[in-house]
């Protein structure tokens, strides 16, 4: 059997797919399974083990080329993307997106079970020949794991055995991404000292570290920086744990470090999405806002304390037990705008609360967030 699994983007949205990716390969160990994905999330399929193999679009280079006026450079990328969707002849096909852009790669696919959400979101449902509803009240994995869950029920059913037990997240990190972290964090290896101690006789003792993602696409989104500078300081000062930044560039975070008292480990735009895999792994914890590293995180089972404003955690929170998500319950939330006038929702969440929160996800048994849910494949 022949699947194409259309999800583009982004991080967050392809990690949620990952659980859906091994239950089909459970149901059919023998299939080729190929996923088309664009440049920003491919890394994160790289060498997986349930896919035999990667298409990855171009699209938005493509488009930013042509505004530019370039049309030979990304033409040849398009139609070398077409000729590699076209190449197989695909018994499924399903469209885990829901957009136009995803729909119009189904239908470029040729595959005989079109399969995706009973919906007119720009036009895709009418690309489908197979439909299934959305349910919006699930979070997105147990949504996306729908599709599974109907191709085992049909008439023509697979085995409803590969639908039991935890989802799986399988994110191939390798001793590359090992050593790559290693080597990063040796570099600031002055600032990620041990614990010191005061008594006589008793030896220095191993002091991790907590990653801070302050980055998100959406303004609303954000926390203040001085309250993430002040958040860092606290850990430092009264836990005794250093501090990580991550994020896709290391000017915004460097203007947090510059606010803070203690020190602290800038790591912006210094890794690939499997070596922050990697990093993560390694943390005791993240704080993050709503963004694919909190995702991220989650899926390599470490504790995560997210920052909840105009989005709806039951619906695209950390999955799985032992994260703790802080947000208002205000009468306009959520409300999905990545712009706003008063964002109180981020504005009244405050530094005593997120300490708070951390000092008790910390004290909690480690890697709870591995337990029950949430199974980890990590390729050795």
């Amino acid at each position: 059997m022949n699947i194409l699994i259309v999800k583009l983007s982004a991080i967050g949205d392809v990690i949620h797919t990952l659980p859906s990716l091994a239950a089909l390969r459970r149901c059919h160990p023998d299939a080729d399974i190929t996923w088309v994905v664009e440049e920003a999330a491919a890394d994160l399929l790289a060498e997986n083990p349930d896919l035999n193999r990667v298409i990855v679009s171009g699209r938005k280079r493509w488009i930013q080329e042509l505004r530019r006026g370039k049309i030979a450079a990304p033409l040849r990328g398009m139609l070398s993307f077409f000729r590699e969707i076209r190449r197989r002849p695909y018994d499924l096909v399903i469209d885990f997106h829901g957009l136009l852009k995803s729909a119009a790669i189904v239908l470029i696919s040729g595959g005989k079970r079109k399969l995706g959400y009973d919906s007119l979101q720009e036009l895709s449902g009418l690309f489908y020949n197979e439909k299934i509803p959305e349910d919006l009240g699930k979070h997105a994995v147990d949504r996306y794991l729908d599709f599974v869950r109907y191709l085992a029920g049909g008439p023509n059913g697979w085995n409803a055995a590969c639908l039991k037990g935890p989802p799986e997240f399988t994110i191939a990190v390798g001793e590359q991404e090992r050593r790559r972290v290693a080597a990063l964090l040796a570099e600031h290896a002055q600032i990620l000292l041990p614990a010191k101690t005061d008594r006589p006789g008793e030896a220095e003792r191993e002091r991790g570290f907590v990653a801070v993602n302050p980055v998100a696409f959406w303004e609303t989104k954000l926390w203040a920086d001085e309250k993430f500078a002040e958040l860092g300081d606290r850990l430092r000062e009264e836990l005794g744990i250093n501090i990580v930044l991550t994020g896709g560039e290391a000017g915004p975070l460097e203007r947090i470090r510059g606010q803070m008292r203690t020190k602290a480990v800038n790591l912006g735009g210094r890794t690939t999405l499997r070596e922050l895999a990697c990093l993560y792994r390694q943390a005791s914890l993240l704080v993050t806002t709503d963004s694919g590293p909190m995702h991220l995180a989650a899926a390599m089972g470490t504790p995560v304390v997210a920052l909840f404003g105009p989005t709806d955690p039951a619906r695209t929170g950390p999955y799985g037990p032992g994260h703790r998500v802080i947000r208002r319950a205000l009468s306009c939330a959520p409300c999905l705008r990545k712009r706003c006038d008063t964002p109180r929702c981020m504005t009244e969440i405050s530094v005593e609360e997120v300490f708070e929160a951390v000092r008790e996800v910390l004290a909690a048994p480690k890697r709870l967030a591995m337990t029950g849910r949430t199974k980890l494949g990590i390729k050795e």
